[in-house]
């Protein structure tokens, strides 16, 4: 496996960190990235191997105000003006990458947490240039959004309630206490993000929900959404019901998804993530399928 690291600067000075990892012959399908909130794209690298032993080349960006894209770690949780969609844009920035090192091969956008509603956001604007997309620990934001005090610092932690009492402030990430030590540990993970950039990122719940936006998607895009059934995130999930008749009434005909019994938040990291892994490649293969035979 052949693992790279590039620097993307973008319009408004602003220079994205993107680990690249491939296969050593040319990939079945591209697959994107985007992380969450408090973390980095090296968290993905596992995943990447496995990708890369499936046969697809695998692109992760460290997301602006996270991990090595900020200038000093004061800049940590800060996205900049306008940073929220900023930030979707940097998805689109990182797909011309992709495509360009990998001519005409299938991009599959795969968003996590605070990444998959970067991507809910693109795919209302840019569904005609994603071969299928994935979203791993997601909600309907404008609910979600509207219990987070828009005007303040968000601590990540104040999700961990429904374990309380816990272990660590972070429990609520994955039932493997080894993960979320590392996560713990980890010195670009678990910081605040700034009230501004929270303010942004809440702005944007409502067009997320817009029924008129969601019905310009293309009908046919497929879409994988993915969750363990604990995640403090979907009320039980519950939002992720409400998301899911979104997109059906939207016209979309290609929505699967799969809740994993007792798991939390980050189920990439959860202790049955090899299963998770299986299950997701899986999806790829069998849509990339679908694609060639039609």
């Amino acid at each position: 496996m052949s693992e790279t690291t590039t620097r993307i600067e973008r319009p408004d000075g602003a220079v994205l960190s993107l680990y690249g990892w491939t296969p050593p012959g040319p990939p079945k399908g591209i697959v994107h990235v985007a992380h969450g909130m408090a973390e980095h794209a090296r968290r993905y690298a596992r995943l990447g191997a496995a990708l890369v032993e499936a046969g697809y080349a695998m692109y992760a960006h460290d997301q602006r105000g996270h991990g090595h894209s900020v200038a000093t770690p004061a800049d940590l949780g800060v996205f900049g003006p306008d940073g929220w969609n900023a930030l979707v844009a940097d998805l689109s920035a990182v797909h011309e990458v992709a495509r360009t090192a990998h001519p005409g091969v299938p991009l599959i956008a795969l968003g996590h947490s605070m990444g998959s509603y970067a991507l809910q956001q693109l795919l209302l604007t840019e569904h005609d240039r994603i071969t299928a997309a994935v979203l791993s620990g997601s909600s309907a934001f404008d609910v979600l959004a509207a219990g987070v005090d828009g005007s303040a610092p968000l601590s990540l932690s104040l999700f961990n309630a429904p374990f309380e009492p816990a272990r660590t402030e972070y429990d609520w990430l994955s039932r493997d206490e080894a993960e979320v030590d590392a996560y713990i540990a980890d010195p670009l993970c678990g910081f605040t993000v700034s009230a501004q950039s929270v303010a942004d990122m809440s702005a944007a719940g409502a067009l997320l929900a817009d029924a008129a936006a969601l019905a310009r998607i293309r009908s046919d895009l497929p879409l994988y959404i993915f969750s363990g059934d604990a995640d403090p995130l979907h009320a039980n999930l519950s939002l992720l019901q409400l998301l899911i008749d979104r997109y059906q009434q939207a016209g979309l005909r290609n929505v699967a998804s799969r809740f994993y019994p007792g798991g939390r938040h980050e189920m990439l990291c959860e202790t049955n993530r090899d299963e998770v892994t299986r299950d997701l490649i899986a999806w790829i293969e069998s849509t990339l399928q679908a694609r060639a035979d039609a």
